[in-house]
């Protein structure tokens, strides 16, 4: 049976950042190396829908975003035939994240703390540690990509600076002495942010969000107004394929939608455990993800139609075309809202997670703040703007660490579902007793290991290897890889499931923490 709990404050943990002490849980037995005021079970949960609506108008409403959507409109197709990849591919992500949420949510625990019910309760160190090296990867990238806004004001403002924004007269280390002033600017920024706790983060995304939307309607309705509605093709790429081609590059472009939210859905549990219920979740996620990304994708596919009659060529940055513009007040105004969408998706998609994860291995000395100073010292040492200059580099950087998130999102997801009927006894998460069920082997669960491992090692090859038919799958790499992580654990543990049924059955368990 569970073991008794009751909320207390804990005098041997780290401070918290992301709540007070009151808003948390402590059980008598949990353990010292498995917790501290940011890893423990919340239970008192204050994000409502809104909230989790902003935080996916701050994944969506980046360059990144900007690009992907608008990159998919000359993908050979139809413009109808996108719109439907994207949309159908948005709503793949929303049910993905739905599903993803509700064991955070319940159990009010973030990725790693969930993850130990799969893993055991050390074992979770394996998909904590994985998930924050592909954070730190892609947040010294989106740090990078946002401070080349912050470059574009710069040289706009005060044109004596061109040469120093040039690396090759004035860089260091591969980058430009602007560009590095920018960067740290970003940067600090960034840390600022973090540094005051969840509830900062949550007033930062509350209006960075719609801000973006406001300067994306005002520069649509600009490029329209200086095009010409009639000069317009919303087709922005020849249609180059017929028959069943068609339908195999539709599936393509959805994987591709669906693939730039993997991490995002991998990290959806740090958010969704604050989260005041599934319902309040759930009604964010339909806001945040196909009603906000769709008008999002017609305003990018817009703005970015226009720049082919105003420019002569088609621009799918959206900093680059608002550094064409002949108005300063309007570069700056926009190169500065997108350099700010861009820290929104970089701190709840790229800075929350590796806070959260890195604390997770050691609970007592590595405070949620640490953790995510850890990973922002991190995107500085592994110099992203030299990744991002080499395509190749990037792609067999990231894409290797990130063969396994569709494993570990695999597993999670049939674990809590097939294998413990949706059940979990939160303080067992975090015990180190022989008896608790997340124990397993010295606290390591072989058979979620072993599927990591087999999903993974499938999803690193069809990146790896150039040759057909692994080239022609590269684009569903995160698909196989979660499909086969939650097969071969769904296999490994059929024996598990009958047991946990009748175990909780019996003992009448509930998932949630007392309040």
């Amino acid at each position: 049976m569970a073991t008794e709990t009751t909320l207390v404050s804990d005098d041997h943990s780290v401070g918290s950042a992301t709540t007070a002490q009151s808003d948390v849980h402590v059980g008598r037995d949990y353990h010292l190396s498995l917790y501290n005021d940011d890893l423990a079970p919340l239970v008192k949960k204050r994000w409502n829908w809104y909230n989790i609506f902003a935080f996916w108008m701050s994944d969506v409403h980046s360059v990144g975003g900007y690009v992907t959507a608008g990159s998919l409109f000359a993908f050979g197709l139809a413009s109808w035939q996108v719109f439907v990849c994207l949309i159908v591919g948005i709503v793949i992500v929303m049910v993905l994240a739905n599903l993803v949420a509700k064991p955070s949510q319940t159990a009010g625990t973030p990725f790693p703390v969930i993850s130990r019910a799969p893993f055991g309760v050390r074992g979770a160190n394996l998909p904590a540690v994985l998930r924050g090296l592909i954070a730190v990867a892609w947040y010294g990238v989106q740090t990078y990509l946002a401070s080349n806004a912050l470059v574009v004001v710069a040289v706009k403002l005060w044109p004596s600076l061109v040469p120093y924004a040039d690396k090759t007269q004035h860089g260091f280390a591969g980058l430009s002495t602007v560009g590095w002033v920018a960067y740290l600017v970003l940067w600090v920024a960034q840390a600022f942010v973090f540094w005051h706790g969840m509830n900062s983060i949550r007033k930062f995304i509350a209006w960075a969000g719609p801000a973006v939307y406001v300067v994306m309607i005002a520069l649509t309705v600009y490029m329209v107004y200086k095009a010409g509605a009639s000069h317009i093709n919303l087709t922005l790429g020849s249609v180059k394929y017929s028959g069943p081609k068609i339908l195999w590059e539709m599936l393509i472009a959805t994987a591709i939608v669906v693939s730039y939210f993997s991490g995002p859905l991998l990290n959806f549990g740090d958010i969704s455990r604050y989260g005041r219920s599934m319902k309040e979740v759930k009604r964010g996620n339909f806001w945040g993800l196909p009603v906000n990304f769709t008008f999002f994708s017609v305003l990018t596919v817009i703005c970015a139609a226009a720049t082919i009659p105003v420019y002569g060529q088609l621009i799918t940055d959206p900093v680059e075309t608002v550094g064409r513009m002949d108005n300063v007040f309007a570069v700056v105004l926009g190169a500065l809202t997108f350099a700010i969408a861009t820290v929104g998706i970089n701190i709840v998609a790229n800075f929350i997670s590796p806070a959260f994860d890195f604390s997770h291995v050691n609970p007592q000395k590595i405070s949620w703040r640490m953790g995510g100073m850890i990973a922002a010292v991190g995107s500085v040492i592994i110099t992203p703007w030299n990744l991002y200059s080499s395509p190749e580099v990037i792609h067999y950087t990231l894409d290797v660490l990130a063969s396994f998130t569709g494993p570990l999102f695999g597993i999670l997801v049939c674990d809590y579902y097939l294998i413990r009927h949706q059940h979990v006894v939160v303080d067992d998460l975090y015990t180190m007793k022989p008896t608790g069920r997340y124990f397993y082997n010295k606290g390591v669960n072989p058979k979620a290991v072993g599927a990591t491992i087999i999903g993974g090692v499938v999803a690193l090859a069809i990146v790896m290897i150039p040759a057909e038919p692994f080239k022609s799958m590269a684009n569903f790499s995160w698909f196989i890889g979660a499909g086969l992580g939650a097969l071969f654990y769904y296999l490994f543990s059929q024996n598990d499931k009958a047991r946990y049924l009748a175990d909780f059955t019996s003992t009448e368990l509930n998932s949630t923490v007392p309040a």
